[in-house]
């Protein structure tokens, strides 16, 4: 069996090792790579492109909420990312998996359900915890919003993030390694998209799917 490579991406050091715990309990090779901050969790994603999942905690130092998902999600495509969270209420399970994630693992679930769940994405299933009850978005203007941001190609959904991160145009256009016109474009491109005025409006919007969360 080929071996195969998990990040596991929490700034709790305990909870990490749980989360390895659960890994290395599975058949096969497993390659671990750790991550204890939002930035070293990018980083890992970069350095490991061939990686088979990546286990994120939605509340990481460097990242608000489900911006982090995002960010990954439109830099990383083809990354299998399963959240865990100690928030593991309804809305917060629907709105990352309408967000992109690949799974749902709850903070509170015994070392066999989180290996449960990991194996369930590894088969190309998605895993939500047992109690999950899918249904509609009770907030239709965020259930708006969520249809808009699935508009946003995968660069314009990086720059969206990184306005969230505060960085200007010329600042993105060098993490990019593209021209400051380019941004300008794909910013005119997602304010069309999300049907605001400002950039400040779109980070606004940005900051409308995180409210329902509990820090």
């Amino acid at each position: 069996m080929q071996e195969q490579t998990i990040i596991i991406a929490d700034d709790h050091p305990l909870f990490r090792d749980a989360l390895r715990q659960a890994v290395t309990g599975m058949e096969g090779r497993q390659a671990i790579i750790e991550a204890g901050d939002f930035s070293a969790a990018r980083t890992a994603a970069g350095e490991h492109p061939d990686a088979d999942l990546m286990l994120l905690d939605l509340a990481m130092p460097g990242v608000s909420g489900f911006s982090g998902l995002m960010a990954l999600r439109s830099e990383f495509i083809s990354l299998p990312i399963v959240i865990i969270s100690a928030t593991d209420d309804t809305t917060t399970i629907r709105r990352a998996l309408e967000l992109g994630a690949s799974g749902f693992i709850s903070k509170s679930s015994g070392i066999e359900d989180i290996r449960h769940g990991i194996l369930t994405v590894l088969a190309g299933d998605i895993a939500t915890p047992e109690n999950y009850r899918d249904g509609q978005e009770q907030d239709p203007d965020v259930a708006d919003l969520i249809h808009r941001l699935h508009t946003l190609t995968p660069q314009q959904s990086r720059v969206l993030t990184m306005l969230g991160e505060g960085l200007l145009n010329k600042q993105i256009a060098y993490e990019l390694g593209v021209s400051e016109a380019t941004i300008k474009a794909h910013v005119s491109a997602i304010l069309l998209k999300l049907n605001v005025d400002s950039r400040t409006q779109a980070v606004i919007q940005l900051g409308k799917i995180n409210m329902a969360m509990v820090a």
